[in-house]
């Protein structure tokens, strides 16, 4: 899905309630956006770990406008779900990360022949 109200309203669809009762947690998911335009921001919280992470901000439940209370992680699920089609591990997105050179380096004075003061 391309916006957050859309998550939104599928959340109406199965959960009851108003938009505004989901639209602060699809936002959550879709706040990468303002680092990287484009479906790679995904990477950041589209995962198993992600929808949990929400979990711990928002609480395990919210209670909707309808006075019912949703679970936070399906609510998640339903999100990362729409977008990819499943739910993938960070793994999976580190997986795709082709690592560059400048990724790889460790620290300098870990480096044979360099000397460290301690």
């Amino acid at each position: 899905m391309s916006h957050c109200y859309y998550h939104a309203l599928s959340s109406v669809k199965r959960w009851g309630g108003k938009p505004e009762d989901y639209l602060p947690l699809h936002s959550w998911f879709d706040e990468s956006k303002k680092i990287i335009a484009d479906p790679r921001h995904r990477a950041l919280r589209h995962h198993a770990e992600g929808i949990f992470m929400l979990e711990t901000i928002f609480g395990v439940t919210i209670l909707n406008s309808d006075g019912r209370d949703v679970p936070v992680r399906l609510i998640g699920e339903q999100h990362v779900t729409e977008d990819l089609g499943r739910i993938p591990s960070f793994a999976d997105w580190a997986r795709q990360i082709q690592p560059a050179p400048w990724m790889l380096r460790g620290n300098p004075a870990d480096s044979p022949g360099l000397e460290t003061s301690h």
